[in-house]
C-alpha cells in the first residue's frame, strides 16, 4: 500500500479509482465493511482503491474541549487499511480550512480532481464539508455511492464510541469483538524503576506519544509483537500503590522473552482479557506472589 501526507505532492497516475472517505478511528467492524465496499468495488472493475481519511480526530478542530482519545494512532489505522486490501491511503490534515470548505468543493478538488475517485463507499453517518453538508445522500446525487448500513453487534451499534466505551471500563474481551481483534496499546520503552526485574519480573515500561484511551486500570493478558518474536504479555495499568506509584503507567512483562534490550523501541501490546482489579499489597512477597500467579493466568490462556 502506497501512503500519501497531504495531496499537494501527490500525482495520480491512475485515471480511474474506487474510493472511500472517513475518520477510521479504530478500523472496527463497521469501518471494515466500508472498506471492504470500496475494494469489492475496485477489483471487480481492476481500478485502485484509495481511502481518504485525516490526520486528526475533526472534533480536535471544532470542539477541542469535547475531542475524544483516539482508539488507535494513525500509524495503526495505516497498517489495518493496508491489510483489508487498500492500494492507497492519503492522510489529509484537518484543519479549520477544511471545515469551513463546502462539500462541493471537497468533491471536486480532492476526491475526484486529485484521487480520480469516481466510486464511493461510505458508512451511513458520516458526513464532510462545511456544517457536515456533505451526507451520504448528498454524495449519492453526485457520483456513484454504495452506503453502507450500520453493522449491529449484540444488539449495540459497532461504532468508535461504543470501542472507547467498553475499554475505559476495562471489557477488553467487548472492545476485541467490536474491533474484530484485541484492543491495543502502542508506545515506546523507557527505563522505569527496574522494580520488576528486582522481583524476578523484568518489564517493558510504555509511554506514548499521541493521546489514546487507556483501558481501566488492572492487570490484563495480552501479547506483544517484538523484532524477536511475539511473546505473550502480563500487562499491568494503574498507578502501581504497592509501591506507592503517583502516576499511571503501562507495565509489560513478557513471559520467555530472551532478553535483548527494547529500550527505545515501538511496541504494539495487544490487551485480550482482563485477569483483576489493580490493588494494594501488604509486602513485596505478597505482590511477587500475585505477579506469578497472574504470568500462570496468562500462560494458562
Amino acid at each position: 500500500m502506497r501512503v500519501h501526507f497531504g495531496r499537494e505532492q501527490l500525482r495520480a497516475e491512475w485515471k480511474r479509482a474506487a474510493g472511500c472517505l472517513g475518520t477510521f478511528d479504530g478500523v472496527h467492524l463497521g469501518h471494515q465493511a466500508v472498506i471492504a465496499a470500496a475494494v469489492a468495488t475496485a477489483r471487480s472493475e481492476s481500478i485502485p482503491c484509495v481511502l481518504a481519511t485525516f490526520d486528526r480526530h475533526p472534533a480536535s478542530v471544532l470542539a477541542p474541549e469535547r475531542c475524544p482519545l483516539a482508539v488507535a494512532t494513525v500509524g495503526s489505522n495505516l497498517r489495518r487499511f493496508e491489510s483489508l486490501g487498500v492500494d492507497i491511503a492519503v492522510v489529509l490534515p484537518f484543519d479549520r480550512a477544511t471545515s469551513e470548505s463546502p462539500p462541493e468543493a471537497f468533491l471536486s478538488e480532492v476526491l475526484q480532481g486529485a484521487l480520480h475517485i469516481d466510486r464511493m463507499a461510505i458508512g451511513h453517518d458520516f458526513a464532510f464539508g462545511h456544517q457536515r453538508a456533505g451526507t451520504p445522500e448528498w454524495l449519492a446525487d453526485r457520483v456513484q455511492t454504495q452506503i453502507v448500513p450500520p453493522l449491529m453487534l449484540d444488539g449495540v451499534r459497532v461504532s468508535s464510541s461504543a470501542v472507547r466505551e467498553a475499554v475505559s471500563k476495562g471489557l477488553v474481551e467487548r472492545a476485541a469483538r467490536l474491533l474484530g481483534r484485541p484492543f491495543a496499546i502502542e508506545g515506546v520503552v523507557v527505563e522505569g524503576l527496574r522494580l520488576g526485574r528486582r522481583l524476578g519480573y523484568p518489564t517493558a515500561n510504555l509511554v506514548r506519544s499521541s493521546p489514546q484511551i487507556t483501558p481501566a486500570d488492572g492487570v490484563y493478558a495480552g501479547s506483544c509483537d517484538t523484532p524477536f518474536g511475539t511473546f505473550q504479555a502480563a500487562v499491568s495499568i494503574g498507578l502501581r500503590p504497592a509501591v506507592g506509584g503517583t502516576e499511571r503507567t503501562i507495565e509489560a512483562y513478557l513471559l520467555d522473552y530472551p532478553g535483548e534490550s527494547l529500550y527505545g523501541r515501538a511496541l504494539e501490546l495487544g490487551i485480550e482479557r482482563r485477569l483483576r482489579d489493580e490493588r494494594s499489597f501488604e509486602s513485596l512477597e505478597a505482590l511477587t506472589e500475585q505477579i506469578a500467579r497472574d504470568v500462570g493466568a496468562v500462560r494458562g490462556g
